[in-house]
């Protein structure tokens, strides 16, 4: 017998892939653009942050940056899971939580590959890493995101998606912010490491834009999702 599937989630392709000329675009629109007014809980991650790793960008402080970065998909997708058994009996709905599912996993994705590419340019560049500062650090910074944002989206999802569209908004800045600081990195051949998965680029400084773009999409996904936080709350009688 043959069974014809004729609609399922599919992991999403992520974030568009730029060439040169629109990343050195995409550098200039972040640079005019001001940054977002950051809430509280974010300036409590991004202060300990600077203090430890310095204001300015480098790779250490990026690969710190990314190891978080996944922390707020990771909760959504935890709570994902927990609104499908919640509302198992009412299947359009369960299937809407999870594409949402599934969009979470694919950004979390993408921020891996951030994470491995920063973490293969800070041992290219011989960069030391301790325990402390690159270790207990980044999971003590980790675990209080992590539950911040699944308590938010608890309580109040947009809030949590707000919290996510600020840090996201923060690494964008930071990458574009540091490529226009180090024009030198245009120079610098992208060595390529993941080329096969993220894709080759001219130079460092592509590599970087494009990873700050990234960041950008994120962001405004967190922000599109603000407008509907709670998919149940569009959820009719009928679904099901």
């Amino acid at each position: 017998m043959t069974v014809t599937v004729t609609h399922r989630p599919e992991a999403p392709a992520g974030p568009p892939k730029l060439d040169r000329d629109q990343l050195l675009l995409a550098q200039q629109q972040t640079l005019d653009t001001p940054r977002m007014r950051y809430g509280l809980l974010a300036r409590m991650m991004f202060k300990p942050v600077d203090l430890l790793y310095g204001k300015q960008g480098s790779y250490t402080k990026f690969a710190m940056l990314e190891t978080i970065a996944r922390v707020p998909y990771q909760a959504w997708e935890r709570m994902g899971y927990w609104a499908v058994q919640r509302h198992a009996g009412r299947s359009a709905l369960a299937r809407r939580v999870f594409e949402r599912i599934v969009e979470a996993r694919a950004d979390q994705d993408n921020e891996q590959w951030h994470l491995l590419i920063m973490q293969d340019l800070v041992q290219r560049h011989g960069h030391r890493q301790t325990w402390l500062l690159h270790k207990a650090a980044p999971w003590l910074i980790s675990f209080f995101y992590y539950h911040v944002s699944w308590m938010l989206f608890l309580v109040r999802p947009d809030w949590s998606y707000r919290l996510n569209a600020e840090f996201e908004d923060h690494a964008e800045h930071e990458y574009m912010t540091f490529v226009a600081e180090n024009p030198g990195l245009d120079r610098v051949p992208d060595p390529g490491t993941y080329a096969a998965e993220y894709g080759h680029h001219r130079s460092v400084a592509d590599l970087l834009r494009q990873v700050g773009h990234d960041e950008r999409t994120h962001k405004l996904d967190s922000l599109r999702n603000m407008r509907e936080p709670r998919l149940h709350q569009a959820a009719r009688p009928q679904d099901g």
